[in-house]
């Protein structure tokens, strides 16, 4: 009979078969520690590149719902600390277009982490989805990661609908797949890069509130469908 390793991380006992829809993130409190919240930022980096699938989701569901000559512009809705809009600049290059990329979050917190480092081709600005729309914007692509989980039933219809009236050929939002496995794999894999940072605790948290597919599908409006990408990730897609 194993005896189990006393040095080893205990996981909480939590009930993950159903939405923790009430639980907030910590990097959400307006009073939340403005060291912690700068280094969360700049680790998310580290981390979507790990766990987030951006990259496939660029070369598969990004690149080809692009013009033909190559060049676009892309949105990135809720985009935080700006590593995505980076990202995608970077991998569109390597593949040969020329793209626009502006990240934008209601948050001032956000975007004063993300314009710590804005590239030829990125633009960040601090507004809303709604406020995009009433200004008349209009993007080839426009994408999130990690926004849906965050949204109640009336945030998510609103962000959903000012997506479609935004994006002239593909809404892609994606994120986290709540299941037990990816619960146990990122409360183990997170120990290794959240020192000093909210990541750990609001990575768990955000687990809880995410959806399962069949959740999903539920959830978004006609014309939207659900997928599934590995590992542990649901995409919102919706075709113009």
């Amino acid at each position: 009979m194993s005896r189990r390793d006393p040095a080893a991380p205990r996981l909480p006992a939590v009930d993950l078969t159903t939405r923790a829809v009430d639980l907030r993130e910590l990097m959400d409190e307006p009073d939340c520690d403005p060291r912690q919240l700068a280094r969360t930022y700049r680790r998310f980096a580290l981390v979507n590149a790990l766990v987030s699938g951006w990259r496939t989701a660029w070369r598969t569901r990004v690149a080809p719902a692009l013009p033909a000559h190559g060049r676009g512009r892309v949105l990135d809705l809720g985009c935080g600390g700006g590593d995505l809009a980076r990202a995608l600049v970077r991998w569109a290059a390597s593949d040969g277009f020329d793209i626009e990329v502006v990240g934008a979050d209601p948050d001032a917190r956000a975007i004063d982490a993300a314009t710590r480092s804005t590239p030829r081709g990125v633009t960040f600005r601090q507004q809303s989805s709604a406020e995009l729309v009433a200004a008349g914007e209009r993007f080839d692509v426009v994408v999130s990661n990690h926004v849906l989980h965050h949204l109640g039933d009336e945030e998510r219809h609103g962000f959903l609908a000012d997506s479609e009236r935004l994006a002239s050929r593909r809404s892609l939002h994606s994120d986290i797949r709540r299941s037990p496995q990816a619960y146990r794999a990122y409360a183990l894999g997170s120990t290794f890069v959240a020192a000093g940072t909210f990541i750990r605790v609001d990575g768990l948290r955000s687990i809880r509130r995410s959806f399962t597919l069949s959740e999903l599908r539920d959830a978004l409006p006609g014309g939207w469908r659900a997928e599934q990408a590995a590992p542990h990730r649901v995409l919102a897609i919706r075709d113009a």
